[in-house]
């Protein structure tokens, strides 16, 4: 009876795999307009690929909901072709003088606009499907930064930003890159549009072409202290196939007489301009934006606000110690006050938004332990540096282009010194640079920059990293300065000098997991080690609906990453589901938990890669179980793979004989390691001994994809049928050792 119920359920599986295509994954290029104000109802575009049959658009917090009310996808060749022979028909039917009814002319004229807009080559295959949605905002919705997220036959999308404001709203209408007509394949759109006028303050959304300029202008009055904001980059962190990787916006004001007054394609080192502007006289200002390159598509996405609007420019001193009160100045534009108390009596040691007011930008601040000191001026020599007792937090600033900033502290031969600087990772500007000068005056150490893939948004990670066994007793002094020898009352840094605290975080990606009911899905957990900290670290699954579970859940002692699997129930819910991924280790008698920040491994520009931080962690259980058994590795584990040879790994993999020509590969794999032979009930793993030393761990992720045939049926029998997915084996970890 088992055995007739397997083949049933694999023929009806596969024969529905070989009626129909399987979906490409979801992806969101972006969504135009890309927010709204409260208490509106709008319509959104979102572009993108894998968005065919849409189901629910997901957009994270209280008060927002959309409805899909439009799809527009690529035309299949078999849709081509159908919509050819229709026109066939009607032409024919026309030609014999037959009247065309209502019904045929809005029949001829769908087929023509589907084939004119849908049936081409596309010049970005990753912008080809359109969905249309209808965007409600209520009134008491929080206003802030959202995400988007779609629901499709594909699974659950990666998400978009999705801002809710609180100023009344322009957009322009939404395009995409089709064609005119059939013999104009250039795309609908003016990109040197007429200008639109508004009244500020104001909140403006619009797509740039190529070569596009937008234009606005608004009635300003003297007295006012104009800001003007650009969201782009921030929207959409890194475009993969664009260089530099994303919009780089840049956007000019000019007065009444066309003379420019203020322009920006940057602020500071954020890609995003940022324009301030004293009104000096009553009068019409224009405000043009564009692309700095004039480059152009229908993601380069932006979204500015304008008017006299609260901005944080700066914040001093940049964080506190938890347990106290502490004290920031503020500085910036149109604010309600100049300086701050904050209660730190209860929060724990981190990073916080902190805002000003609800309607300002949040600037980020760093909360630590230890005891806090302020540099005090004149410290700019090791004869009049600041003394120290460690361990300390120092707040400074490099005040003026090529100051430095010297403090001295007493070391003992045999201890390791801790100096950290907190400055870009905290919106400052300073690039900084520590020196270690030991008592004798020569320098110990120095270092400018040092990566820290926690900070996803950053591409120039320009805060500085020393850890340093002393040599000798004595009197040492740190040298703070700024490599670029600029300098200003912005340019704030936090200064740890301590022993080292060996700490983690974690990064797991990616956000939003796609799972069969009864399978696995593989993801990819990063180990931020810190100060010196290198012991294994065990993960474990939290919220999560009972039977889900993690499988290779352990990061190997002094590893950065490990690729496991989650596995869902074979009765998993319908829908998506929010849960968590905790990170525990000892040292010593101590227990250190650490949350799994979720985020997206994105491309930057065809090469370098970032860990961008999501808001929540979700899964979708996709489907059906396929298999009444799971798909299992059958090897003893760990999987002892032979350093410089090959090593047979044994699989179980039920398909009930329906799937052929399988294949398999490896997700997440070391590189060194590689499959170098299939079966249907095996692989052979090749190892690169000069890349992988005995001794190396990890974890083994097979995934499996193949055909579907009748059981025996020769390859030749199916040349050019698709391969099908067929999900991941739970993870198991494996060793390297030597022949």
């Amino acid at each position: 009876m088992t055995s007739l119920h397997t083949f049933v359920a694999a023929f009806a599986w596969a024969t529905a795999a070989l009626a129909q295509r399987m979906p490409s994954e979801a992806h969101i290029g972006y969504v135009y307009p890309a927010g709204g104000r409260q208490g509106s109802t709008f319509e959104a575009v979102l572009g993108g690929s894998g968005l065919a049959e849409a189901e629910r658009v997901l957009i994270s917090g209280e008060g927002v909901t959309a409805v899909i009310s439009k799809q527009e996808q690529q035309v299949t060749p078999k849709e081509q072709q159908e919509l050819k022979e229709q026109l066939g028909k009607l032409k024919e039917k026309r030609q014999q003088g037959e009247r065309m009814s209502v019904e045929d002319m809005e029949m001829a004229a769908h087929a023509r606009e589907r084939l004119t807009a849908f049936g081409r080559r596309l010049a970005n295959p990753s912008l080809g499907e359109f969905v249309t949605l209808r965007v409600t905002v209520a009134t008491n919705a929080a206003p802030g930064t959202r995400e988007l997220r779609l629901l499709s036959r594909a699974g659950l999308s990666n998400p978009r930003t999705f801002v809710i404001g609180t100023l009344p709203e322009v957009s322009k209408g939404d395009w995409k890159n089709v064609p005119q007509s059939r013999s104009n394949l250039n795309p609908k759109i003016d990109a040197a549009p007429p200008p639109v006028d508004v009244t500020i303050p104001v909140t403006l959304n619009g797509q740039l072409p190529p070569g596009g300029v937008d234009t606005y202008r608004f009635r300003a009055r003297a007295g006012q202290r104009l800001v003007v904001a650009v969201r782009a980059r921030e929207l959409i962190p890194y475009l993969a196939d664009a260089v530099p990787g994303w919009v780089q916006a840049a956007a000019s004001l000019r007065d009444e007489r066309g003379e420019e007054v203020a322009y920006a394609d940057d602020y500071r080192f954020r890609p995003d301009p940022l324009l301030f502007y004293a009104i000096p006289r009553d009068g019409l200002y224009t405000l043009t934006l564009r692309d700095s390159l004039y480059r152009g598509r229908e993601d380069f996405v932006y979204r500015v606000t304008v008017g006299e609007i609260p901005y944080v420019t700066g914040v001093y001193p940049l964080g506190g110690r938890a347990g106290s009160r502490t004290t920031v100045a503020l500085a910036g534009w149109n604010l309600p006050l100049t300086q701050a108390t904050l209660d730190l009596a209860s929060v724990a040691a981190g990073v916080y938004p902190f805002q000003a007011c609800r309607e300002a930008n949040a600037a980020p601040l760093q909360v630590d332990t230890l005891p806090e000191r302020f540099e005090s001026e004149p410290n700019d020599a090791a004869t009049n540096a600041l003394a120290l007792t460690l361990p300390a937090v120092v707040n400074g600033r490099i005040g003026r282009p090529g100051d430095w900033d010297v403090y001295r502290f007493e070391g003992r031969a045999g201890e390791t010194v801790v100096a950290e600087v907190w400055a870009r990772r905290l919106d400052s500007p300073a690039d900084t640079l520590v020196r270690l000068f030991g008592p004798d005056g020569r320098q110990v150490a120095v270092n400018d920059d040092r990566e820290d893939k926690g900070s996803g948004l950053n591409t120039h990670h320009a805060d500085s990293y020393l850890a340093v066994r002393l040599l000798a007793d004595g009197a040492y002094t740190v040298w703070v300065g700024d490599v670029q020898r600029a300098g200003g009352p912005a340019y704030g840094y936090r200064l740890r000098l301590s022993a080292p605290r060996p700490d983690f975080a974690l990064r797991v990606t990616p956000s939003g997991v796609n799972v069969r009911a009864g399978a696995s899905a593989p993801m990819t957990v990063y180990a931020l080690r810190q100060d010196g900290f290198d012991h294994a670290i065990a993960l474990r699954l939290c919220d999560a609906p009972a039977g889900y579970r993690l499988d290779g859940a352990e990061i190997p002692a002094g590893e950065g990453q490990v690729t496991f699997t989650l596995t869902a129930p074979t009765d998993a819910p319908e829908g998506p589901l929010s849960f968590r991924i905790e990170g525990v280790a000892r040292i010593g008698a101590a227990e250190l938990v650490r949350a799994a920040v979720p985020a997206d491994d994105m491309t930057q520009a065809f090469a370098y890669r970032h860990l961008v931080p999501a808001q929540a962690l979700t899964a979708l259980a996709v489907g059906r179980a396929r298999y009444r058994q799971s798909p299992q590795i059958r090897s003893d584990v760990p999987i002892r793979i032979t350093a410089g040879g090959e090593t047979r790994v044994t699989l179980d993999l039920p398909t009930g004989g329906w799937i052929q020509d399988i294949a398999y590969t490896l997700a997440g794999a070391p590189d060194g390691l590689s499959v170098r032979q299939s079966a249907s009930d095996a692989v052979v793993l090749q190892c690169d001994a000069a890349k992988l030393a005995p001794g190396r761990r990890g974890n083994l992720v097979l995934t499996a994809a193949g055909r579907a045939a009748r059981p025996g049926a020769p390859a030749s029998a199916f040349p050019n049928a698709p391969r099908i997915p067929l999900g991941a084996f739970p993870a198991v970890p494996f060793v390297v050792v030597a022949p």
